[in-house]
């Protein structure tokens, strides 16, 4: 029989390996890298049924990055409808968020009773996840039961929180880095038609870029890629 000791150790020695293996990963490789380390959180911490990643931007509008199952997903859209409920709290307040029976919880009235109404979700531990001390959003944990999670499944959630923060927080600064190259790109073909068209440097074309921009309250590389696509031969 495994003592907890053994079964801890355990888990954290798979926690170590599966982060490893992330960080290993090419940028790219990071997205398929949330959807494991969101599985795995369900899989290993005790109580959980379900997992998933939630993405809160400043606006607050949520996304689902990733989730086990169908009800992580279902649960965001409810929380999305009334702009309430655990995920959001963990977000808000920077804490962890436990329901330990929905049931009987009437901190969030609307998303309380939609998500009974909905799902068969009873407990539910939230997550916030973050990067240079900034919100990204939370990591939630699920389960039909009530009162199924512990001290030991916040304590493990926690660590799954913290690595799944620094993995996202990878995967945007990519996706940025990525928008940033396309839009210098298509940036750089807008000039150069316009310095072919009207024989300007490349100053004078950026400056009619910004000009139109600032005209159009557009921004320059979506103003440049419409130059571009304005400019390319049509297929007959």
């Amino acid at each position: 029989m495994v003592d907890g000791f053994s079964r801890n150790h355990n888990i954290h020695m798979r926690i170590a390996a599966l982060i490893r293996d992330l960080y290993a990963r090419a940028p790219a490789e990071v997205a398929t890298a949330l959807d494991e380390l969101t599985a795995a959180a369900a899989h290993h911490v005790p109580g959980a049924q379900y997992a998933g990643i939630t993405a809160i931007d400043r606006r607050g509008r949520i996304n689902t990055l990733s989730a086990t199952g169908r009800y992580p997903g279902l649960v965001d859209v409810i929380q999305k409808r009334h702009q309430q409920g655990p995920c959001l709290e963990a977000v808000r307040e920077d804490h962890i968020v436990r329901v330990d029976d929905l049931s009987n919880d009437t901190r969030w009235p609307h998303y309380r009773r939609d998500a009974l109404a909905e799902t068969p979700i009873r407990s539910v531990l939230s997550f916030a996840m973050s990067a240079d001390q900034h919100p990204l959003g939370a990591l939630s944990l699920y389960s039909e039961q009530p009162h199924a999670f512990e001290a030991e499944s916040e304590d493990l959630g926690f660590v799954w929180a913290a690595h799944a923060g620094l993995a996202w927080s990878a995967l945007r600064r990519d996706m940025q880095f990525r928008s940033a190259l396309a839009s210098r790109d298509i940036i750089g073909q807008a000039k150069g038609m316009l310095m072919e068209r009207y024989r300007i440097d490349a100053d004078r074309a950026f400056d009619r870029l910004r000009q139109l921009s600032q005209e159009s309250n557009i921004p320059v590389a979506a103003i440049s890629r419409r130059l571009v696509e304005a400019g390319r031969p049509r297929k007959t």
